[in-house]
């Protein structure tokens, strides 16, 4: 269940705005939106699950249904076009997805009696499934080769994902049962849907300090996302999807790590060093070649566990901490709306407008100053942080906290 979930969205994911401009000759702005139907789905998710998944049905059988109907939305996706026609189909397919995300931990943390020590080796199979669909696509079927993807071969990629959403979509159904926990009867608020139960969490300054730094530094995680694949195809880097999955791997890597560096160098120190990874990444992609550079940009795909981990898994710890019982739920579900939902939306606004801003007249971009832009973004965004935020100790272990990676 886990490796085919996450298999499905790397699948055509990591691809998608090199496949966007090349083959739909879609604008950059064109770009952030197709990437901004994941900020509208992680809103919109919410809903599916406090609504309908907590309260009417079993979740393994909505987890089903949902990616039955996803395959069929990719595949209309494949099928599409002109980024018109393409749009309205990823859009209705993210709105689809993204609740899946919470489906799959339901059903995993029910059948489990320690989560904090069984859920981490059965999430890892998330990963090897978005690093195999990579693996896949630049080295069993080529399709990122530029003469393949000029070809229009990078479609398929939608047909594959098409595919294994198909496959979870029945397999779903002979998953342990698991029932919803909520009483239907009782009467629930959006409020409480949206995790704005917690936002009184923001009258501590050192949180609301952190809640917005986690808002900012979403715009150039969104700048990877969108960019990083065309980049690597534009400027001539062979195989650009398998080598983006040394990411994935470097993400699982450092996992295992943070508690050790959570440990000896504290909180503040810990979610600094996550923000200025960014920074360095983009400098290194600003500088590095498809030649004697190409290892500036494997080390700032590299640094993606760092980026990710050291800030986001690091503030997931921490806001459990901050929420205590009665709000952790609402607290995780209020920090996930924030960055996946409002942040990672400006972010990839912001990211198409400029990446549109420096297209050149031969078609080519000029990525050097494209990457200049999230490394300061996220430089100011360190400098905010530094200066407001106060440190401060986290009760919690976070090696005993199941953490959705």
């Amino acid at each position: 269940m886990m490796f085919l979930e996450f298999f499905i969205w790397g699948s055509w994911y990591v691809t998608m705005g090199t496949f966007l401009g090349i083959n739909l000759e879609a604008t950059g702005a064109q770009v952030g939106s197709a990437f901004s139907t994941q900020s509208f789905g992680a809103i919109i998710a919410p809903f599916i699950i406090g609504l309908i998944a907590d309260r009417y049905f079993n979740a393994e059988k909505i987890l089903g249904a949902l990616h039955l109907l996803g395959a069929l939305f990719l595949y209309l996706a494949y099928q599409a076009e002109s980024f018109a026609n393409f749009y309205p189909f990823i859009f209705i397919y993210m709105v689809l997805y993204m609740p899946t995300l919470a489906l799959v931990n339901s059903v995993s943390f029910r059948q489990m009696d320690d989560p904090g020590k069984e859920f981490p080796r059965i999430r890892v199979w998330g990963t090897i499934g978005w690093i195999i669909s990579g693996l896949v696509i630049s080295y069993v079927f080529f399709w990122d080769a530029a003469d393949n993807m000029r070809e229009g071969m990078l479609k398929n990629t939608f047909l594959m994902g098409a595919i294994a959403s198909a496959v979870l979509g029945v397999f779903s159904f002979s998953l342990p049962k698991t029932p919803p926990k909520a009483d239907k009867s009782e009467k629930i608020s959006v409020r409480e849907i949206l995790g704005l139960d917690a936002i009184g969490l923001l009258k501590d300054k050192n949180y609301a300090v952190f809640f917005i730094s986690s808002i900012l530094i979403c715009i150039p995680l969104a700048f990877y996302y969108q960019n990083a694949n065309p980049f690597l195809a534009e400027i001539g880097v062979s195989d650009p999807t398998g080598k983006m999955t040394i990411g994935q791997i470097s993400e699982a890597l450092f996992l295992l790590l943070l508690p050790l560096f959570f440990k000896r160098f504290g909180l503040k120190i810990t979610l600094i060093v996550g923000m200025l990874a960014w920074s360095v990444r983009y400098a290194l992609f600003s500088i590095g070649d498809a030649d004697q550079g190409l290892y500036l940009l494997l080390i700032g795909i590299a640094l993606h566990g760092i980026c990710y981990d050291f800030f986001f898994v690091s503030g997931q710890i921490y806001t459990d901490s901050k929420a205590g019982e009665k709000f952790q739920s609402a607290a995780q579900g209020l920090i996930t709306l924030a960055t996946y939902g409002l942040g990672m939306l400006i972010g990839f606004s912001i990211a198409g407008q400029i990446t549109d801003i420096y297209l050149q007249a031969d078609g080519l971009h000029d990525w050097q100053s494209i990457w200049r832009i999230p490394a300061l973004i996220a430089i100011l965004v360190v400098v905010f942080f530094s200066i407001l935020f106060k440190n401060e100790s986290v009760n919690k272990k976070p090696i005993n906290k199941p953490i959705d990676i």
